[in-house]
């Protein structure tokens, strides 16, 4: 039997969470749960830092289920990702019928975004203009020196050829699966290369590379800008798109736009020997404790988490269920335009089961 610690996190996430396992505990997909309600304890400056319990948990379980977090549950979704090196942002976007898409043919639409998840922007490194002084630093495009440009702040961006390729060789693995299901199996791969050719070029021309070992799936490239506007246009084009860290985070969250908002958007994060998996949409405290958040993204989120465990079947029965609430209709939560609890969501798709 697989054990998986879960993290609730906080707020309506948490609710989202809990409702999940129940769901999973009713039709018996056979998991041990291992819960960790709280995740941090004071270090030795006083700042909260992870749980030697929940970092053991954690390392002793076969996964993660994880709520959001607006700051108390950080540093456990930190070790998630930088401590278990979870490279590869897994987000799917799939319509199915009875879903609330703004747009008049959604019919088909059913791509997933693997966003590289380690690197770019998100290394947090960021600081005041005038410490580059001592760089000597002189930016092509404005003619002088950053710390000319008056009072402000810089970010460090980092793109590695390591990180580009194993999150890209992710990608065509991934396309070929998906073709043998009966997908495209296509591979797009996206950056701002034109401006950014040390950073964005290197992740272009990485991909262009590993796609030489892939000669059987179908790649292309696009400008970031372009690929933006292309997937509200024609998203209907995409199989697999792959991006570095900060693109994907945003054009994964405007994909999920396309078929029905953030409370259908699930995701997962996977390394090399472990994986996470959350929902997609943040800790929604204006609807906590209401019993009405929509507990799709996280069902979703649990249906990749069965595939990863190799309970294929059980991750089948799951989506099959929530394709037929969608399609019934009669229990959609208020976000999708219907007046069902959480619980009454829930309650119709173990019914469907």
């Amino acid at each position: 039997m697989p054990t998986v610690c879960v993290i609730p996190g906080e707020d309506a996430a948490a609710e989202a969470i809990d409702a999940t396992v129940d769901v999973l505990d009713r039709c018996q997909v056979g998991i041990s749960w291992k819960r960790c309600d709280i995740v941090t304890e004071p270090g030795a400056t006083g700042r909260p830092v992870l749980s030697e319990t929940v970092r053991q948990i954690i390392d002793t379980s076969d996964a993660t289920l994880f709520g959001a977090t607006a700051g108390p549950a950080a540093p456990a979704l930190f070790y998630l990702r930088w401590g278990k090196e979870t490279f590869a942002n897994v987000r799917p976007t799939r319509w199915t019928p009875g879903l609330g898409s703004p747009l008049a043919r959604p019919q088909g639409i059913d791509f997933v975004i693997v966003r590289e998840n380690l690197e770019d922007a998100y290394l947090n490194l960021e600081g005041d203009l005038r410490s580059l002084a001592p760089l000597g630093l002189m930016s092509r495009t404005a003619g002088r020196a950053p710390q000319d440009l008056g009072e402000g702040a810089y970010a460090l961006k980092a793109i590695t050829k390591a990180g580009s390729e194993r999150v890209v060789r992710f990608a065509f693995d991934l396309a070929r699966r998906r073709r043998a299901e009966g997908r495209p199996g296509r591979v797009t791969a996206s950056a701002k290369w034109n401006m950014l050719p040390k950073t964005d070029g290197l992740f272009i021309r990485t991909a262009q590379e590993v796609s030489k070992a892939y000669p059987d799936v179908e790649f292309d490239t696009l400008i970031v800008d372009d690929c933006a506007h292309r997937l509200v246009r024609d998203p209907h084009r995409f199989d697999v798109l792959v991006l570095p860290n900060l693109y994907g985070d945003i054009l994964s969250d405007a994909a999920a736009g396309l078929t029905g908002g953030l409370g259908v958007a699930a995701s997962g994060c996977f390394g090399r020997d472990y994986a996470y998996f959350e929902s997609a949409h943040g800790t929604a405290p204006d609807i906590a404790g209401k019993g009405v958040v929509n507990p799709t993204a996280t069902l979703l989120s649990a249906a990749m988490m069965l595939e990863y465990l190799a309970l294929n079947d059980k991750a089948a029965d799951l989506r099959r269920a929530i394709d037929q609430v969608y399609a019934e209709g009669r229990a959609l939560t208020p976000d999708q335009g219907g007046m069902a609890s959480t619980l009454d969501f829930c309650n119709a798709v173990v019914a469907a089961i």
